[in-house]
């Protein structure tokens, strides 16, 4: 049967406000920590109207400055949720750091994953998506199993680059870094990297889990499309898909959050899915994952990872 994961990267509002170049100030507490307030408990009773297990990908300083966030990360992981790490500062130039920043950085946000679910992360997403030769050195040193960075995604590595290049010109340059092309190449189904290429096939011990992207144009299947989408456009995107053993549906704290739930205005202005209804967000995802829970054995990556593994 084929496998599929749901996985949910819990960046917080401050770093949407990187990305598009606002000032954090126009944040409250309450807004800095919606994502697992609010967004965590929804994700959470998505998953169990479902009746599979997800996977989180946790910031580890979120962890560390938000017991909310911490307790809510232990409760999941108790649950059966996977929490794994997305790395400790979810610095966008985190590749551009050097070997030695690079292994501290995902050190850190081990610690604070251990910390604060008693159990050591097995995955790694990268920040942006963004990944190097010395940042997948440093997801070996560190032995984890997999990682799922890879985006080969054409239409939203062009939208990014077009909407990086408007917000220099209007001189409020976003903190986002813009990938290699080279990513646009990479394989869309699981494999095993080249070191010092990890977007080229190879030997690479941790296995790599692109985010779900169709064949021939590689459309991105990820939560801000699928919420804002027709769904006809989404369920094209999914029968292309069909013969793919292994389908990764990404998505965002974001993605189940809307400006009632307190974000402010400058904020949603930019963030164009916030302007779409919390409910009807959660009514569509709700539908994409029954065609996930019909057709496939929906699984943790962690587990997705160890059942592709001996097939790579």
């Amino acid at each position: 049967m084929r496998l599929a994961s749901i996985s949910v990267d819990l960046d917080s509002l401050p770093h949407y406000c990187r990305i598009h170049g606002l000032p954090e100030s126009l944040l409250d507490a309450r807004a800095r920590s919606l994502v697992h307030a609010v967004a965590v408990p929804r994700f959470r009773e998505l998953l169990d109207t479902l009746g599979a297990p997800g996977t989180f990908f946790a910031i580890g300083e979120d962890l560390e400055a938000d017991t909310l966030a911490s307790s809510g990360m232990r409760a999941a992981h108790e649950a059966g949720i996977e929490v794994a790490s997305h790395s400790h500062a979810h610095d966008y130039a985190l590749t551009r750091r050097g070997p030695a920043a690079i292994l501290e950085d995902l050190r850190r946000a081990d610690a604070a994953i251990l910390a604060a679910t008693g159990a050591r992360p097995e995955g790694f997403r990268a920040p942006g998506y963004t990944l190097n030769a010395d940042l997948y050195a440093a997801t070996v040193e560190l032995g984890y199993r997999y990682g799922s960075s890879a985006f080969p995604a054409t239409p939203y590595y062009a939208a990014k680059a077009a909407v990086m290049g408007a917000l220099s010109l209007m001189g409020r340059p976003s903190r986002s870094v813009l990938d290699t092309p080279r990513v646009l190449l990479a394989p869309r189904v699981p494999y095993r990297p080249d070191p010092a290429r990890p977007y080229r096939r190879g030997t690479g011990s941790v296995l790599e889990l692109p985010m779900a992207v169709t064949p021939a144009l590689r459309f991105p299947f990820i939560g801000t499309f699928a919420t804002t989408l027709p769904l006809r456009t989404l369920r094209g995107a999914w029968r292309s898909c069909r013969r793919d053993a292994f389908f990764n549906f990404e998505l965002h704290g974001v993605d189940v959050l809307d400006a009632t739930d307190g974000i402010p205005g400058e904020l949603v202005r930019q963030q164009r899915d916030l302007r779409v209804s919390a409910t009807r967000k959660l009514e569509r995802l709700r539908e994409i994952f029954g065609w996930l829970k019909s057709e496939c054995d929906v699984v943790t990556l962690r587990d997705a990872a160890g059942r592709l593994s001996a097939t790579l």
